[in-house]
């Protein structure tokens, strides 16, 4: 299908590929790794026609369709979202269009016949159908089919580009990061989907359980060559190792064989009678192929994180907190502690409260009831937080890592810039010039030299590479605060979190071991649906419960009993009302901006700066009632 034949590639200085080739064929099932900066992206490029090799060839078959999906973002124009999951080509496109423009206008062409023939010969009637089972995969509402995908946030409309690539069936399927923008049960439903396609698959991706679950053979880019793995990634990790034993092995052999040889020309080239021996050494050591040295490569950060100061033993209380939107109960009557030095992830299905919980104990969504207790000297950080109210946009990333309150060096700050890609130059950019994945990565260094010493972490590793996640791990493990945490990828978990808490159904339950035992407690069918399956109560040494606690319970289990036959009804009313909410601070928004746009508003002293007020006000009002929305869009769903 793909033919890689002696390509180099060199960017000024840099040799990014030299004499490299690989060959992917049918249904074959190709991960692409490689520290950034190795030229991933580049090959990719290559392969798409948007840059050509400097020598070598590539080659694709004749007839060949190639799909491929970006990293950050994709064009969108007016269709909606079922038209854009459709448009699997220009020409099916225009036929469609030309089909509907007949239709509603009732008129009879000679080419009519013709023209439905092609259509059906492109899948045409089929197409509709299965793109609707995709994007409800993949978590779209029906009501959100024709919707304007231009409306949609950039997740959301990367969602539907993947809908449109799975619908089209191209022969090779190139995903870059393909699972940045998706909840743990779209990732599971996509990462099943993969398992049955009928094409080629190449892709880059951090998430190495995705990669375990999908690929059967893993390339790496590394001394400018493509080095093929058979096998997932752990394999890939295994045999990696093993051949790197061997050439140092072999290398450590040659060099002692080397040196005992030029002790012997040493020793012996200035007496007659062994001269010609001597040279003869020599010779002999000129002609040998020689084994070049390992690079030995440094895959963890050498880097000692400042730590926070000490807190009391009782890091934080929650006592009979009730929490509910709408209708929609989350918790009643929730009893959460935690301890000095715990580190827990939260795990348990999509919309039981994880995040909800998160932003109860770090103080930013208010509960309706009960009390929040932080413990002595606590000081919490809410990485979300962070992300949007702890960055200077005129600042330079450099200057803005380097504003903290703990000693550290320029030197030790760029190293850690580093870590976190940003390299060279890209530390004198301005924070405000970013994107939202690179402000995410400087907002985590940030935090990691000046961390609280209670951490709230609400999927830290999206928009991080594998690089990046191993330096945030070694952080994390070094670092002597109190950590709680949501993610999806199975690696950072089983490398960070030493205790999991199950949240469903606004029941906490408590596992005092790693992911790995709560695997083996919970009866998990994998490390991943571990993330979302229901906790077995007696398996697990929950939270002793007294009798007069046991009693409320189940009083407070009849009550949720009684109120999910109401809550149908008064949740369409939510979400309907939180629609209108959004239409209008949409609106605001928009008027806002345009004011802003006026050169006159700025000859009016003071006029835009309350105007900037009144749209970052309107721009975190509609953050708000977006999440809300969604959230209580998803409950009826499942209600439903």
């Amino acid at each position: 299908m793909l033919t890689i034949a002696d390509i180099s590639k060199r960017y000024g200085h840099k040799e990014l590929l030299k004499s490299a080739s690989l060959q992917i064929n049918d249904r074959d099932r190709v991960g692409l790794v490689g520290p950034n900066g190795a030229g991933k992206s580049t090959l990719f490029n290559m392969i798409l026609k948007e840059e050509s090799p400097d020598s070598g060839d590539i080659a694709v078959q004749k007839g060949m369709r190639v799909g491929f999906l970006p990293q950050e973002s994709a064009p969108v124009g007016e269709e909606t979202v079922l038209e854009l999951a459709t448009s699997i080509s220009p020409e099916f496109v225009e036929i469609k269009k030309q089909i509907e423009a007949m239709e509603a206008g009732h008129e009879h062409e000679d080419w009519e016949d013709d023209l439905h023939g092609r259509f059906e010969e492109l899948g045409g009637y089929e197409i509709e159908p299965k793109a609707k089972r995709i994007l409800a995969g993949l978590a779209f509402r029906e009501k959100d089919f024709e919707r304007p995908a231009k409306e949609l946030s950039g997740g959301w409309v990367m969602r539907a580009h993947l809908a449109r690539l799975l619908v089209m069936e191209p022969d090779l399927l190139m995903l870059d990061e393909p699972t940045n923008h998706l909840d743990l049960h779209s990732l599971l439903w996509f990462q099943e989907y993969l398992k049955g396609y009928s094409g080629a698959i190449l892709l880059i991706s951090h998430d190495r359980e995705f990669l375990n679950q999908l690929v059967t053979s893993i390339v790496e880019i590394r001394q400018c060559q493509l080095i093929r793995y058979r096998g997932n990634y752990e394999k890939y990790l295994e045999e990696r190792k093993a051949r790197e034993d061997q050439h140092l092995a072999a290398y450590r052999n040659q060099q002692k064989e080397i040196d005992r040889m030029m002790s012997f020309v040493d020793r012996f080239r200035a007496k007659n009678t062994k001269a010609s021996q001597a040279q003869s050494k020599l010779k002999q050591i000129e002609k040998m192929e020689k084994i070049e040295a390992p690079i030995i490569e440094n895959q963890r950060i050498s880097f000692s994180f400042p730590q926070p100061g000490r807190s009391g033993l009782r890091v934080i209380r929650l006592s009979q907190i009730e929490q509910a939107y709408g209708s929609n109960v989350v918790y009643s009557g929730l009893d959460f502690e935690i301890e000095r030095g715990q580190k827990i992830v939260l795990v348990g299905p999509n919309g039981a409260g994880k995040s909800t919980l998160l932003k109860i104990l770090a103080g930013v969504l208010e509960f309706q009831k009960g009390e929040r207790e932080p413990g002595y000297n606590v000081e919490v950080g809410y990485f979300s937080q962070y992300r949007v109210d702890m960055l200077d946009e005129k600042r330079s990333v450099l200057d803005e890592a380097l504003d903290t309150r703990m000693q550290v060096t320029e030197e030790s700050v760029r190293t850690l810039l580093g870590c976190f890609l940003f390299s060279g130059d890209d530390v004198f950019k301005a924070v405000g010039v970013l994107s939202g994945g690179e402000k995410t990565r400087l907002a985590l260094v940030k935090m990691l030299l000046n961390p609280p010493n209670l951490l709230l972490m609400d999927e830290p590793t999206t928009h991080l590479d594998m690089a990046s996640i191993d330096a945030l791990t070694v952080a994390l493990n070094q670092y002597q605060g109190t950590l709680v945490f949501i993610s999806h990828d199975v690696y950072f978990i089983r490398s960070v979190a030493k205790e999991v808490v199950h949240v469903n159904d606004g029941v906490l339950t408590s596992y005092k071991g790693d992911y790995d035992y709560y695997l083996y407690k919970s009866d998990a069918e994998s490390a991943r649906s571990g993330l979302t399956a229901g906790a077995e109560e007696p398996k697990a040494k929950a939270v002793k419960k007294s009798r007069e606690e046991l009693k409320r319970q189940k009083r407070e289990e009849a009550e949720k009993r009684q109120a999910l036959s109401k809550r149908r009804k008064k949740h369409q009313e939510a979400v309907d009302r939180l629609e209108k909410e959004i239409e209008g601070l949409e609106a605001k928004l928009k008027e806002l901006t345009e004011e802003l746009e006026k050169p006159d508003t700025y000859e009016q002293a003071g006029k835009a700066m309350e105007l900037n007020r009144d749209l970052m006000a309107v721009t975190d009002d509609l953050e708000e009632k977006q999440a809300a929305w969604e959230k209580a869009a998803m409950e009826l769903e499942a209600i439903q």
